[in-house]
This record gives C-alpha cells, sequence and structure tokens, in this order.
C-alpha cells in the first residue's frame, strides 16, 4: 500500500511537467507560443504572470527557439523545485538583446542549484548564440532564471 501512496504524487507531478514539456508540433514553439505556455503553467496549479518590454521585433529563428525553451525550463524548474510559488515571466526587447527574466517566489534551496539537465540544456543554448545565462537563488526566497541572448543570434 506504501508505494500506491508515493507513486499517486510522482505521477502527479510527472503529468505537470509533461504539460510544460509538450511540443508545440502545430505551431512551433517560439516567442509567439509564450502566452499558451504561461496559460498551460496556470492551468498545471502555478501562478504566472507573463509581460513583455520594449518594441518586438523579427528575431532570428534560433534566438527565438532557445527563449521559448529557457522560459519552458525555468517554468519546469519552478514546478518542480520551488513548492508552492508563483513566477513571473518577464521578455524584454532592445535592439541588441533579448532578455529573458524568470522569477518565483518559491522555498527552493538557497544554496547554488546543482547544474541538472535543464539547467546544462539551458546554458547551452543560450551560450551556442552568444549569450549569458544566470540561475541563482533570490536574495532571501526564490529562483532567477536571467537570459541574455544576442538579435543577431551569433552562433
Amino acid at each position: 500500500m506504501r508505494c500506491s501512496r508515493s507513486r499517486r504524487p510522482a505521477a502527479t507531478l510527472r503529468s505537470t511537467l509533461d504539460v510544460l514539456r509538450r511540443e508545440e508540433d502545430v505551431n512551433g514553439s517560439g516567442l509567439d507560443q509564450l502566452p499558451a505556455l504561461v496559460e498551460r503553467a496556470r492551468s498545471s496549479g502555478l501562478p504566472t504572470t507573463y509581460t513583455v518590454l520594449g518594441d518586438r521585433r523579427p528575431l532570428p529563428p534560433a534566438v527565438d527557439q532557445a527563449a521559448y525553451r529557457v522560459v519552458q525550463e525555468a517554468l519546469t524548474n519552478v514546478t518542480r523545485h520551488a513548492g508552492k510559488a508563483t513566477a513571473s515571466v518577464q521578455i524584454t526587447h532592445d535592439a541588441r538583446t533579448l532578455t529573458i527574466r524568470v522569477d518565483d517566489d518559491g522555498a527552493g534551496s538557497q544554496r547554488p542549484p546543482v547544474p541538472g539537465y535543464g539547467l546544462v540544456g539551458m546554458r547551452e543554448r543560450v551560450t551556442a548564440l552568444g549569450g549569458h545565462l544566470r540561475a541563482e537563488p533570490g536574495a532571501s526566497r526564490g529562483f532567477t532564471v536571467l537570459a541574455e541572448l544576442p538579435m543577431n543570434g551569433a552562433s
């Protein structure tokens, strides 16, 4: 009996993560798909806000895809590690850089994260484009993922 009770929460977590990681086969998965991703996060029980700052401009496909994947993985990590939390997603467009910031107010660890596949994947995507990624605990609680991608999509 004990095993079946522990499987239930694990199955629920896997189901929630699958919702957040689901591929957008029909519509692609760039920044145009972020409202749908945020809505899926909300529907899975993660209160999430989404803000876009600056003038939107066409992005190189690699930058567009990487930005989406960073947000997707960051929200997945909030769901997995932050406990009861809220999340905010902010996308800032400027002439030279696309900045992605995902913050949560959860009770995750205050120690620097042990890089797992998600953080490693985010870092690889961002640095392959000539960008920078910072992923770290907040000053008193929560976690921040901050990615800066050059608008030229350098590789």
